[in-house]
This record gives C-alpha cells, structure tokens and sequence, in this order.
C-alpha cells in the first residue's frame, strides 16, 4: 500500500484522475475511493476489459491508468496490450500490479508497462519473513510531457521522475523499507523461481481436482480451460499463470464449516506464502463494505480463496477430501 500510494501521490495532484475498476484489492479500493477524495484526487471506475468503456473516461486531467494484472480475489484477467495501447495514444502512465503474477512468471516491460508495484510480501519474502512494497519504473514513459516532471526533466533528463519521487513523497512520508526486511527479502530472490513453479503447478492441479468435485459449486482458476480468461491468461503468463484459485461452496456456512475441518491449509490473508492458505473474502478483506457493494465487486458469500503453498499436492489433496466431506 505504501509503494501504490507514494507513486499515486507523486503522479497526480489536485484536479486529476486516475482510471481503474472496482475489481482491486480491498484497500487499494478504499485508497482510490476514500482516502484520496478529500485531496480532490479523483478515480473514475470503469470496465478495463472494454476499451471504449476506459477511452470514454478519460480526459485533459486524466493521468494514469491503474490495474492488476490478475484481480484479487476476482481472478480477472487484463488485456494489457489493449491497455498499453490506449494509454500510449492518450500519453497516459500505465500502472499495473502485478503482486499475483511475479517476475518469474511475467515481463511487464515487454508489455508496455511504465510501473509496476508489487507486494513483496508475497512471492518475494517466501514464507511470509518480513512485510514491503516496490516500485518498478522502466523507463518507457517520456516525463517532458508530464507536467508534474517537465521543469525536473530540463535537469534530470529520464530521472525526473524517480528524482521527483525519492526527494519529495517518498523522504517526506517515510515509508522506508527496513534495512532487515529488505536482508530477508533478498534472501527470498534466491528461491524464487523454484517456489513459484511448485505453488503454481500445485494450483493447477488443485484447480482441476475441486472442478470435479461434487461439493464444489465452481471453480475459478484463469489456467482451466473452463475460466472466461483462459485464452488471453495463458498468452501473458503461460500455462501455469498464478497461484492462487477461489471456488464456490453451497453457502456460507459450509465455507466456514469447511475451514474449519482444514489440518494443512491455514487461515490467513497473505497471499503466496510457501504455506497453503485460505481465507473467506466476504467476511474479512471485504468487509468494511456494505453487501450491495461486496456483490458488485463480484464477491459471494459462499466464495473461499486459496493460495496454494509448496507442500505435497498429495498431502493437500488429502487435507482437502477429508475437509470437504
């Protein structure tokens, strides 16, 4: 939250907007919808997945264009060539998340991406050692356009923003990584790829078993065949595209019924740890919002997402029959 914050900040001031969709993570949503209108920063919601829909909002005080690459918990998949495309006509930055997709999986400057922030709490720490956030800027966006950077560009030429950013948001709100959480996370770099290939073939697995299922009520996961994201989830991140999975159960009671029953997967609202981890999106990371809002956002009450860790897929599925008996 801090690394998208700290970049928001530095990007837009009084009068602009940012586009994004009501398909984020709990508090990025609460970020662009609440804390930053009294600061008159302003974020228009709309569907990325449709170009016109995202044109149609733009305007003179528009930005920036926000998204994930797969939404959590909605596993959306963004057509981010169509986004790169749009942004670059409109001379828009281009921010993605992409804290479910990490390097190993995903090139996003190849994909046209200015920024990416990612938590690296997640895949990057392994094992859930320390928490922080990154920004990624790779340099494709030209800041003498940018009005907030044109006068730092005659100075720093390509730096102007990063200069923009580390001398002014960054040192004055002094969200700094520790010097001891960032030793651990460079740590984590060291197993990285390992663990992402063995947490994202067990979700696949996973996915296909619950598919088949008679307890379960769906199963979305963008690398089944069965998924609306299939086609274009396999294009941008291939076969085995994330590791985390939600599914359906008849209500909410057996969710937490089920949860309950659980000996290996643990309740948690991390996300890619090297443990198996479950956790109730309605009633915890969602809930400070009405129930209307929640079921816009395309959050059910009889909905569990799982990140799927590095244990034995045998020993996960065990753990899972006797649960869901």
């Amino acid at each position: 939250m801090a690394a998208i914050s700290n970049l928001v900040m530095a990007l837009g001031k009084s009068g602009d907007n940012i586009i994004t969709t009501r398909h984020l993570f709990g508090n990025t949503l609460s970020l662009f919808e609440k804390t930053l209108q009294p600061f008159e920063l302003s974020t228009r919601f709309t569907d990325l997945t449709n170009p016109k829909s995202v044109i149609d909002q733009i305007d003179s005080r528009t930005v920036a264009i926000f998204f994930e690459t797969i939404t959590n918990p909605q596993l959306e998949v963004a057509n981010i060539e169509m986004l790169s495309k749009v942004a670059r006509e409109y001379n828009l930055v281009l921010i993605a998340d992409t804290t479910l997709t990490p390097p190993s999986v995903f090139n996003a400057r190849e994909m046209g991406i200015d920024f990416e922030v990612l938590s690296s709490t997640k895949y990057i720490s392994g094992g859930g050692t320390s928490v922080g956030g990154l920004i990624l800027e790779y340099g494709s966006f030209d800041w003498s356009t940018f009005s907030k950077t044109r006068q730092l560009y005659e100075e720093h030429g390509s730096s102007a923003f990063n200069v923009l950013l580390r001398k002014q948001i960054f040192r004055n709100m002094g969200a700094c990584l520790s010097p001891h959480n960032a030793y651990m996370q460079s740590l984590g770099l060291d197993t990285l790829d390992l663990r992402t290939e063995r947490s994202t073939a067990n979700a696949l697995q996973m996915a296909l078993w619950l598919e088949n299922h008679t307890a379960v009520q769906g199963v979305h996961y963008p690398g089944l065949k069965s998924s609306p994201f299939h086609e274009i989830a396999v294009k941008q991140f291939g076969e085995k595209p994330c590791s985390i999975l939600t599914f359906d159960l008849e209500s909410k009671k057996h969710c937490y019924a089920f949860m309950n029953r659980l000996k290996l997967a643990r309740r948690s609202t991390n996300l890619q740890d090297n443990k198996t981890l479950i956790i109730h999106p309605y009633s915890t990371i969602f809930a400070e919002y009405p129930a209307d809002q929640i079921e816009a956002m395309g959050i059910r009450d009889t909905m569990i997402r799982l990140s799927v860790g590095i244990e034995d897929i045998e020993d996960l599925l065990e753990d899972f029959t006797q649960a869901l008996r």
